[in-house]
């Protein structure tokens, strides 16, 4: 018996959002957590924006849709989910807050229109206007941003900068209703994708930007803050950031998480109580805050940055029920387009096949052309009965995932450097499986910048 299509259909992504950050609290969405399957061992395919949302777009791993921190860009002969639905009869939006997922990356092909958030909201800070109207001097462009492509595409939003330094998760939501409510008078079917950057450096905890420290410690908060976005230990041995301050971080997000979670909860509630709509809740990917030594997100296969938040709220309302096994979230995709009765390919996250497990990858980040020589590798990683074991640098490594605490050991190397594909795997279809993906990535990885 076919299913009944959902009449509209809401992606909703908390940027950058751990794991942990919401079941380390109880999640705090008394509806989301009543009318939802929770998926509590889903990953990201990809560790920052970019990969993790190409993926979630076309139900393919970073080395299939090739949007990396190396290609940059989503691969254009691929057809993403907001074109297929647009081909369905669904009116296609995006609403951001994150300038990574307009036409930057190329992330915005299928979208019927692109809301960007920041072109709409008032700056509500003076320290904010000032710091936004000297970057808009030519003069300091120039010296700011790089002859990059994309650093120049970048700065064409320099705008965007506000998002970093107030909330504007309700004014996401509300043009969101205003949107439906035009195409509701049509009858109108609808897709949206949604991003709030609330979760995402700085993390706010507040508001407006603000600290958790006062007077010295507020100090050295910024100071940390600078050099954990800007990665300065790719490229240099010292050690600017202490584990106060990371777990500072972790406190932050986590915050930022409580002032986010009422508003999503109540958004969620009115779009899909009663109504043939369908909801996602998740996150593109998780961050880092110093597990296997790694710092915000980018580069990195770890549960911090990789073990992301799920819930699917079927417009069919099924029972609450929650899923333990392991998972991908690229087949967001799969499963959505299943849920529209459309053809898909693979699997979906309904499906326990050979092919629906979690496949992690990085690609290396070049940190203004000064990333050490020791953090110059590509990884391809895959879980297996709570195993982690990743392939880096011409070198098998292994390690558990998070413990309830959620830490995580560091990896170490197989003995014999086994190809653990080859040893561990029993099952013949997930075996053959596993090895046509990791040659694909070797193929694929052997021409990214080295």
């Amino acid at each position: 018996m076919t299913k009944s299509s959902p009449q509209h259909i809401f992606l909703i992504i908390a940027d950058s959002l751990r794991f942990d950050s919401i079941h380390s609290q109880g999640i705090n969405m008394p509806y989301v957590q009543s009318n939802s399957l929770n998926f509590t061992q889903a990953r990201s395919s990809g560790c920052w924006t970019l990969p993790a949302t190409a993926s979630l777009f076309s139900g393919l791993v970073p080395h299939e849709h090739g949007a990396t921190a190396q290609t940059r860009a989503i691969r254009e002969n691929i057809p993403t989910l907001a074109e297929k639905l647009k081909k369905a009869g669904y009116n296609t939006y995006q609403v951001t807050a994150n300038v990574a997922t307009t036409n930057v990356f190329g992330l915005h092909r299928g979208f019927d229109h692109v809301y960007k958030i920041w072109e709409e909201v008032p700056t509500k800070s003076k320290i904010v206007s000032n710091i936004l109207l000297m970057l808009g001097k030519p003069r300091m462009r120039k010296r700011l941003l790089s002859k990059d492509y994309i650093s120049q595409k970048l700065g064409e939003d320099l705008n965007a900068s506000k998002i970093w330094m107030q909330n504007t998760y309700q004014d996401v939501f509300n043009r969101v209703k205003e949107v439906l409510k035009e195409n509701e008078a049509k009858n109108q079917k609808c897709f949206f994708f949604i991003n709030v950057m609330e979760s995402h450096f700085p993390y706010h905890i507040g508001p407006q930007f603000n600290t958790l420290h006062n007077g010295w410690g507020a100090f050295k908060e910024v100071y940390s803050l600078y050099h954990m976005v800007n990665q300065s230990f790719l490229k240099s041995e010292k050690e600017h950031i202490t584990p106060h301050y990371k777990e500072t971080f972790k406190s932050r997000q986590r915050k930022s998480w409580n002032i986010l979670a009422n508003g999503i909860n109540n958004f969620i509630q009115e779009q899909h109580e009663n109504k043939n709509n369908l909801v996602v809740f998740g996150s593109d990917h998780g961050d880092n805050f110093g597990e296997q030594n790694w710092l915000y997100h980018f580069s990195n296969v770890t549960d911090a940055g990789n073990r992301v938040p799920l819930f699917w709220l079927s417009n069919n309302h099924e029972k609450p029920e929650i899923k333990n096994y392991p998972v991908s979230s690229r087949f967001i995709h799969q499963s959505i387009l299943d849920a529209c009765n459309l053809p898909y390919e693979e699997a979906t996250l309904f499906s326990e096949t050979e092919n629906n497990l979690p496949l992690l990858q990085s690609y290396w980040y070049n940190n203004s052309e000064k990333t050490l020589a020791k953090h110059k590798f590509n990884q391809f990683c895959f879980l297996h009965e709570g195993i982690k074991y990743v392939y880096r640098n011409d070198q098998w490594l292994s390690g558990k995932t998070a413990d309830s605490n959620f830490i995580e050991p560091l990896f170490s190397p197989i003995g014999n450097n086994n190809n653990p594909i080859d040893e561990i795997i029993k099952d013949a279809s997930r075996k053959k499986y596993l090895q046509e993906k990791f040659k694909a990535f070797q193929v694929f990885s052997s021409k990214i910048k080295m």
